[in-house]
Order: structure tokens, then sequence, then C-alpha cells
């Protein structure tokens, strides 16, 4: 997130990463940190910058505006963890092949959001053919979590205004808002000013984004609930009941839960080793649960890494899942952070802990 990186960009025509590097020069155990490159200019072969942290801007003074609840997303919210807590109760009575379908469509949905509407879109880490865009936006349309369009601004406002008023899910204001609270209230006035303000013209350039939004509705009742329902009852006679409320319903919150999850608990728990200034943390067991997006201090100090992490496929399933698509031909341009780099900016701003491993 802030800070400046030291480093210099070296492009690789025989592979399908970029890598950023940096020259170091060690001096005893000092790490002189040479070439100060601003991440703007990282940032500049991706075409957009509104993803790093902008240290202008300045809190309005002031009482903070009032809550105004939201109070559809209250009882649709309540009604759908009660739904969660009877699939629960439902799994003893559930078929083997109706675990692993819920398991599969677990998986699906995330990767719509951690590979798609994460680090293709909000991110533009790396580039993905017309075939894999039409597969992330079906598994983000089964993950529910608002159109791709939607996703992107606000987590690009989250990078931009990491946990200030203009943050959608300003840490700050405690778990339970970072986590769901935020669903639940209307945004804060500058969420929207500064969600307003950002250059989107690669999402509205991206007819696959744009059509997705255009039917997003449709597609959800279609991807999110219909099919994981029907597949089960279908073509192994699993109960309808069980086959909504596992697959459909307890499949939905669990995914839900485990985006959240990157909001609050990976901002509040956990070391900091790349940067000690800013909030977010490393958090593996986060990681688990959303296939490698809890490595969020590492994330918010290189945003721009594909990997989101340092440790490849370490916890991090999408990562995998975007090194099969590049190997198969249907992504390419992946963003790296080199070794040196990433050392380099532990000595200057960690916390110290990768020291002791």
């Amino acid at each position: 997130m802030p800070a400046h990186l030291l480093q210099e960009e070296e492009f690789s025509s025989a592979s399908s990463t970029t890598t950023v590097t940096s020259r170091v020069t060690k001096n005893g155990n000092a790490v002189v940190e040479k070439d100060l490159l601003h991440h703007d200019n990282v940032a500049a072969e991706r075409g957009m910058v509104d993803d790093l942290f902008d240290e202008t801007y300045r809190e309005k003074e002031g009482p903070k505006p009032p809550f105004r609840y939201v109070w559809r997303n209250i009882i649709l919210m309540s009604l759908l963890h009660l739904g969660a807590i009877i699939g629960l109760t439902m799994i003893p009575s559930a078929k083997i092949q109706t675990l692993a379908w819920a398991i599969l469509c677990f998986v699906l949905s995330a990767l719509g959001i951690t590979a798609g509407s994460h680090r293709l879109w909000s991110h533009r880490s790396y580039k993905a053919t017309l075939p894999l865009r039409i597969f992330l936006t079906i598994a983000n349309s089964m993950a529910f979590q608002n159109d791709i369009y939607e996703w992107a601004r606000d987590h690009r406002v989250h990078h931009k205004f990491s946990e200030t008023d203009a943050d959608p899910h300003n840490a700050m204001r405690g778990f339970f808002f970072s986590h769901i609270g935020w669903l639940l209230v209307r945004k804060h006035p500058d969420v929207i000013e500064k969600g307003q303000k950002l250059d989107l013209s690669d999402l509205k350039a991206d007819k696959v984004v744009m059509f997705q939004r255009r039917y997003y509705k449709p597609s959800v009742v279609l991807l999110c609930f219909t099919l994981p329902t029907v597949v089960p009852w279908y073509f192994w006679d699993e109960s309808i009941i069980i086959s909504f409320f596992i697959p459909a319903i307890l499949r939905y919150t669990l995914g839900l839960n485990a985006t959240w999850l990157v909001n609050s608990a990976a901002h509040m728990f956990g070391n900091r080793p790349y940067d000690q200034n800013i909030n977010p943390r490393e958090n593996p067991l986060v990681s688990v649960g959303a296939l490698g997006e809890g490595f969020h201090n590492y994330h918010h100090t290189f945003p721009y890494d594909y990997s989101t992490s340092e440790f490849g496929w370490r916890f991090n399933l999408t990562t995998a899942f975007i090194d099969l698509m590049c190997l198969l031909g249907l992504a390419s341009d992946r963003k790296k952070v080199s070794k040196e780099v990433i050392l380099a900016r532990k000595m200057r701003t960690g916390d110290g802990s990768h020291k002791s491993g």
C-alpha cells in the first residue's frame, strides 16, 4: 500500500511472467537499496494506478455521519445464515456425491472471486484470454458477491483509501463492520465520492464484464442457486431439500464468509513482515479458506503481484490455478515481485518477523 519501492523492471520475452527486481548491496547486515522507483512506474505497465494507496487523502473533520441501516440486507443475511445452519444439520443425511459437488461449487465460485474479480479485474496482475475470462465470469456469478464491475471498483477504492472513511470495509471500525456490517449499512459518503472518481475504463472496455453486469441478476439465479440445486437432485436422486440447503445455501454462505475474513481477520490478526506501517496482516488460516488471499500484508505492499504472496503455491490454490492456465495458454503476463525487492522491503519497513522464519 503506502510507501515506495526500490526496484527496476525487467521484462523477459521468453517468459509469461513480468518480474519486478531491484539492485541491492550488502554492507555487513545492512541492506542498502538502490534506484528508488515509485509504485506508479510499476503500475504503469498494467495501465492503472488506482489500487495504490493515496497518501494525500485526509478524512473530513467533524462528526461522522450516523449509520443508516439497510433493513433488507439485514433480514436477508440473517435468513441466509439461518439457512446455512439448517444445511449444516443436513450434512449427515447427504450423499457423498452431494458433498463433493458442494465442495466443487465452493472452489469454482471462489476462483471466480480470487482469480477473477480480484487478481485479474481489480489488479490486472495477469492477462486472460477470452475463454478464461468467460469461465471466470461464470464462476463469479456463482459466487454472488456483486458483479465484477462493482466488485473491482469497490476493491480498488479499498486499496487506494485503505483503513479510512473512503474504505468500504474500513477495519478501523471494528471486526464486525469489516466482516459483514459494511453490507448492512449505507456506504460512507467518501466511499461513494472516491469510487466515482476512479478510472474504470478498462472494465467498461471489457465486453465480458459489461455483459455480466447487464444480465447479473438472472445469472445469479441460474448459477448460484438453480444449478447447484438441480445437479444433485437430477443426476443422483438427492433430496431436493438437501440439494438446496447444502450445495446452494451452505456453500454460498461459506464462500461469503471466506471472502469477508480477508477484510476482517486478515486486517487484524497476524504478523506484518513487509510493512509494519499498514494494518493488513499475514494470516495463513484465512489463506486456506480463501484459496490464497490471506497473505494480506504482502498483498497490500505489492498489490500488482499475481500470486498475492512470495510463497508460490503454499496455501494458495489460486496461484496454482493461474499457473495452470498459463501452461495451457489461457493466461499470460503474470506480474511478480523479485526476491531482491521483497527482501529489501522487509528490511526497510517490515516488523522483523521474517527473521524467525
